[in-house]
């Protein structure tokens, strides 16, 4: 799994983050767990695969929200039953 988390500017509200989260679901239609944060100013989700981030940078400006850069990253599941 791959951990994608997008810093984002903008997002004053829940309602925000609902656009965001939408906005991301319609760029990478196999994302999982996406959740945004308006206080922290980010956005993450999970995928099998990395994704190409220029098409996430493309949908969250044109929601009228600023990308301000994405990082990706290995992700693995914490917790008791992910343990080794």
């Amino acid at each position: 799994m791959v951990k994608t988390t997008l810093k984002i500017d903008g997002m004053m509200c829940g309602m925000c983050e609902a656009h965001v989260c939408d906005a991301i679901r319609k760029a990478v239609p196999k994302a999982k767990k996406v959740t945004a944060s308006h206080t922290k100013k980010e956005a993450s989700f999970l995928t099998e695969e990395p994704v190409n981030p220029e098409p996430l940078k493309t949908a969250i400006d044109e929601t009228g929200y600023t990308c301000l850069g994405v990082e990706s990253a290995p992700y693995e599941k914490k917790g008791w039953f992910g343990r080794k």
